[in-house]
């Protein structure tokens, strides 16, 4: 991969954490930029992606590979191909001029950071309602994005589609992303302490049921997002699944899709911040 000079810039910050992407093409920098709006930082930069355009297109359709190669990761598609050392903190793209090639390799970036935090991202809806962030997953269908569309006005969105999850203190924080799904709105840059996580079917009726904590750190590992099918990664990820279900309440949530099933949600929310 040939360097480019990279003489424009811009700061993405998503989850607490800046990172520096760097272009010689302005035109393509402001689209970032337009992008990424509300997620522009003035944070000094944590990490940094070095971007080349190429020249053509190419196809998107097929799937990801992660893989290590000594110590980075490799990560290619059709549209991109890309390296990241993470002891450096540094990376390089080759990319189609589109920024949603951008977008799946920022998306692998965090994942991976995550990883060596405790943190991960999630296939999930989430959103805060008085002050504490509620986290839905499931598989499609399940009604994550119909948890959205039902939430009172109060409520804040941070994501229909990715999840944004860190440790924070003895709990985890959710954290507002740019990665949005069918709602096709973008969550609000801004985070709040995981009351609860909720494992979503749809029913006759709003009711919570406790889950076995090896169904729950099941569950929870079919939905996190993690690209790489590497043995270390996956312990390592196996065992922040376990240590989040051991701090977190993690529930099957059996709703019915009316917006009273928010008035469930809220109230044992309250309980668990007091049990």
């Amino acid at each position: 991969m040939s360097p480019a000079t990279n003489s424009h810039e811009c700061i993405v910050e998503v989850g607490g954490l800046p990172i520096s992407l760097r272009t010689d093409d302005p035109h393509f920098l402001e689209s970032v930029r337009q992008r990424y709006a509300g997620f522009i930082s003035q944070s000094k930069p944590q990490a940094e992606l070095l971007l080349e355009l190429a020249t053509a297109a190419s196809a998107s359709d097929e799937d990801v590979q992660v893989l290590r190669d000594g110590r980075e990761w490799l990560v290619k598609r059709g549209d991109f191909r890309a390296r990241w050392d993470p002891q450096t903190g540094r990376g390089t793209v080759r990319q189609n001029p589109s920024p949603y090639a951008l977008d799946s390799v920022l998306r692998i970036v965090h994942s991976l950071i995550l990883a060596s935090t405790g943190g991960f991202l999630l296939h999930a809806a989430s959103a805060i309602c008085e002050d504490k962030a509620y986290v839905f997953s499931g598989v499609s269908g399940a009604g994550k994005t119909t948890m959205t569309r039902l939430a009172p006005e109060n409520v804040v969105l941070l994501t229909d589609e990715v999840s944004y999850i860190r440790p924070a203190g003895e709990g985890y924080s959710a954290f507002g992303t740019p990665f949005a799904g069918e709602l096709a709105r973008v969550g609000e840059n801004c985070s709040a302490p995981i009351a609860a996580l909720f494992f979503l079917n749809q029913g006759p009726e709003n009711r919570v049921d406790e889950l076995p904590t090896t169904i729950a750190v099941q569950r929870l590992m079919r939905n996190i997002l993690f690209f790489a099918q590497d043995r270390d990664l996956v312990e390592t990820i196996f065992a922040s699944a376990c240590q989040f279900v051991s701090r977190i309440p993690v529930r099957q949530l059996t709703f019915y899709p009316d917006s009273r099933v928010w008035n469930e949600v809220v109230s044992f929310g309250r309980e668990a911040a007091h049990a």
